[in-house]
């Protein structure tokens, strides 16, 4: 098995964070997600996608418990 698979995907954990927040918020240009598609680690991406719906989650319970509690 070669090295050069892996050396296409060089991005950072904030790059694949950055990604999944505008997936979640909808909006991503064309181009931009054929890139991630050749760069971004899916590992990273995985991780990214669980924190980022754990503090949606977490949004949403506090915006209950203001709601609720007024």
């Amino acid at each position: 098995m070669s090295d050069s698979g892996r050396g296409s995907r060089k991005s950072s954990f904030g790059q694949s964070m950055k990604a999944v927040m505008w997936s979640f918020f909808g909006v991503r240009k064309r181009r931009d997600l054929e890139a991630d598609a050749t760069q971004l680690n899916p590992l990273h991406v995985i991780a990214a996608a669980l924190i980022g719906a754990a503090i949606f989650i977490g949004v949403l319970i506090l915006i209950v418990r203001v709601v609720v509690g007024s």
